[in-house]
C-alpha cells in the first residue's frame, strides 16, 4: 500500500465518477483532496499535491482551460479524464499540458496503473521533482540540451538558443515524450491547433529543418530529433554529451 504522503487532487463534477474514484485511492493509501468544477480545483491546488486528475468535459470552466491555469504557475503531473477519444482531442490535451490521457469508461485497474506511473515519472523523469513539491519552473535536461517546459528557453551544450515560438512548441512536444513517434499531422494540429490539411506538411517541415539547423550550431544536439520514415518525428533521448 502506498504511503500517505502521497494527496492527489481530483477535479470531476460527475459526483458518481469522483465518489468511485475517491475510494478506490483511499483504499491504496492515497490522501484525495476532491473538487466538483475547476475553479474550485484551482482554489485547492497547493504545494502538498502529488497528482491532480482532471475531468475534461466540465461547466464553466473545462479541464483544458484548468490545465492551462495551473502550467502558468506550477508543475504537478496531471491526468486527464474524458469521453472523448480522439487523436486530436488527446493532441490538444498534451500540448495544454496534461501528462497522460484516460478515455471513460475505464476499469479502476487501467486507472490505478495510470497513477502510479505519473508518481513513479515525478521522481524519475524531473531530476528537480521530489516528493510532494511543486516547481514553477520545469527544466528538461537530456545531457548537453536544456528545455524550459514554460517559457521559449532552451539551451544546448550550455548556449542560449534562439527558437521561433513554433520551433520551440515543436521540441518541446517531442521531447515530453521521448520515444514517441509524431506523426506530422499530429504536430501540426498540437502546435498549429488547426485542422491539419496536405499542404501543412510542408510547412512542419521547414519548421524541423530550421530547428534542426540552429541545434547543430551549438554542436550535436540537432541529433535529438530523429525523422522515422513513413511515420513522423520523434525525440532521442540518449544523445551524446559534448566535451568540446
Amino acid at each position: 500500500m502506498e504511503k500517505k504522503d502521497k494527496i492527489i487532487l481530483l477535479i470531476e463534477d460527475d459526483f458518481d465518477i469522483r465518489n468511485g474514484i475517491r475510494i478506490l485511492l483511499e483504499s491504496q493509501g492515497y490522501e484525495i483532496i476532491e473538487a466538483k468544477n475547476g475553479r474550485e480545483g484551482l482554489k485547492k491546488l497547493n504545494e502538498t499535491i502529488s497528482l491532480v486528475i482532471l475531468d475534461i468535459i466540465m461547466p464553466e470552466m473545462s479541464g483544458i482551460e484548468v490545465c492551462k491555469k495551473i502550467r502558468e504557475s506550477w508543475y504537478v503531473p496531471i491526468l486527464f479524464l474524458t469521453a472523448k477519444s480522439s487523436e486530436t482531442d488527446k493532441l490538444e490535451g498534451f500540448s495544454a499540458g496534461g501528462d497522460d490521457y484516460l478515455v471513460k469508461p475505464f476499469s479502476y485497474v487501467e486507472l490505478m496503473a495510470r497513477v502510479k506511473s505519473l508518481l513513479r515519472r515525478c521522481s524519475v523523469y524531473n531530476t528537480n521533482y521530489t516528493g510532494n513539491q511543486l516547481q514553477k519552473n520545469k527544466w528538461l535536461h537530456y545531457n548537453s540540451l536544456d528545455i524550459c517546459m514554460f517559457s521559449n528557453s532552451v539551451k544546448c551544450n550550455g548556449k542560449d538558443m534562439e527558437l521561433t515560438e513554433k520551433e520551440y512548441q515543436i521540441l518541446k512536444l517531442l521531447a515530453s515524450y521521448p520515444d514517441k513517434v509524431f506523426s506530422v499531422e499530429n504536430i501540426f494540429e498540437s502546435v498549429w491547433q488547426e485542422v491539419y490539411v496536405n499542404s501543412a506538411s510542408n510547412t512542419v517541415m521547414v519548421h524541423i529543418k530550421n530547428l534542426r539547423s540552429k541545434m547543430k550550431k551549438c554542436g550535436n544536439c540537432d541529433s535529438v530529433v530523429k525523422t522515422v520514415w513513413g511515420k513522423g518525428y520523434r525525440f532521442e533521448e540518449n544523445i551524446p554529451q559534448n566535451n568540446t
